[in-house]
């Protein structure tokens, strides 16, 4: 039996034995601008808790348009897939990374990345913690 997500019923995922089927725009994103204080940022995201065992796990969308640079501090495990575009990233030292439709990226603990301001491009990601309220779909 296959079970689609009804985003205004949201606790944790895998609540249930089964297959949950998420259909693309199945979650409305929220606007990044004004929940990390970034005047003239364009990007978006929305996250749901898959599992709240002692392990946490997180389940998101990303997506992110030309337009200004944002610092984000990874206090936790995370990968995002590509799925449409890309998206550029640098670290504290300057090195560049441009990932692709395809391309796998992995945030390991306290580590500083610069998401850049030309990137354009959506991803989904899974990170190794419950998902933060400010992120959840609204």
């Amino acid at each position: 039996m296959t079970q689609s997500v009804n985003e205004n019923n949201i606790t944790k995922l895998a609540q249930k034995p089964g297959i949950q089927l998420f259909k693309a725009g199945t979650f409305k994103l929220n606007e990044l601008a004004g929940l990390l204080e970034v005047n003239n940022l364009k990007s978006q995201m929305a996250e749901v808790t898959v599992t709240d065992n002692s392990d946490g796990l997180t389940v998101g969308f990303f997506a992110m348009q030309p337009g200004v640079d944002f610092e984000f501090v990874y206090e936790f495990v995370e990968y995002k897939v590509i799925t449409k575009g890309k998206i550029v990233m640098r670290d504290l030292q300057g090195n560049k990374y441009v990932a692709e439709v395809g391309d796998v990226v992995l945030f390991t603990p306290n580590v500083t990345v610069i998401f850049d301001g030309e990137s354009d491009g959506e991803a989904v990601y899974t990170a190794h913690r419950t998902a933060a309220d400010m992120f959840a779909p609204k």
